[in-house]
């Protein structure tokens, strides 16, 4: 029985999410379909990360188990012909075991795209928030400073969770502007459902004065989720690299 391992981007735009649910069109649904088709086998996948429905990835991992002999490159190959053109497996390798997406994986790495010009950009649509309004992208990368180290993020989780504990470590995050185009990064060793999207949004609401500013720490302290800002929407937010091993993608030297 082999074990493999598969990098994959998707536009998510066109999915109800990641996981596969009775109602809507899923990626895993899709992968598990592909698989059958080329394998001939019906196959458990575990992916590394649920993602919400309209959130994208540039750098998703899963794995499945399998007892087909056939090479890796034509695995992909294979899949790639059957998967609808929104998904794209970037990468597929034979792995240990005991490799599991997402219990192996030690950090990922997240995403989400503002337009801030004064017109909305066509070719962004569903691929970034478009905020017409000032940003003071300085001012947004100071305040996201609070959000590094670790801390107990209650009150960045949205209602539905089921995690048992509440606490992550924020390794860095930063602010960055070019052209019209404001980009939110932000490397953690794990992330609460929301958590990006509601940092973002608390973000936005201390730059439009709905939040105080240099409140970040006390929000975190109060586990309050209504203390801190709105949800962003999903269609700026992408899972964009995810990390199994030790190394410098927590300073942010890889």
């Amino acid at each position: 029985m082999r074990n493999i391992k598969l990098t994959l981007q998707y536009d998510g735009a066109a999915f109800h999410g990641y996981q596969q649910q009775p109602n809507g069109d899923t990626v895993e649904a899709r992968l598990k379909d592909a698989i059958a088709q080329i394998l001939s086998e019906q196959a458990t996948v575990y992916g590394c990360s649920r993602t919400d429905a309209g959130v994208h990835a540039n750098d998703f991992c899963c794995n499945f188990k399998t007892q087909s002999d056939r090479p890796c490159d034509k695995i992909m190959r294979g899949l790639n012909a059957v998967l609808p053109p929104q998904i794209a497996v970037t990468a597929c390798e034979d792995v240990s075991p005991d490799f599991h997406a997402r219990y192996s994986c030690l950090g990922k790495e997240y995403v989400y795209k503002i337009w801030n010009g004064k017109t909305r950009n066509p070719f962004l649509l569903e691929r970034a928030l478009f905020y017409p309004f000032e940003l003071d992208v300085p001012l947004l990368h100071a305040q996201a400073q609070a959000f590094v180290g670790t801390h107990d993020f209650a009150a960045f989780c949205a209602a539905g969770s089921e995690v048992k504990t509440t606490g992550r470590t924020v390794y860095r995050c930063k602010v960055e502007r070019e052209g019209d185009l404001v980009t939110f990064t932000v490397c953690g060793n794990g992330f609460l459902y929301n958590m990006v999207r509601i940092m973002v949004g608390t973000l936005l609401d201390i730059q439009n004065g709905k939040i105080e500013r240099g409140t970040i720490d006390a929000i975190l302290r109060s586990g309050d989720r209504t203390r801190a800002g709105v949800t962003a929407p999903p269609q700026g937010l992408y899972l964009n690299r995810v990390f199994y091993e030790e190394g410098g993608w927590q300073d942010g030297t890889l």
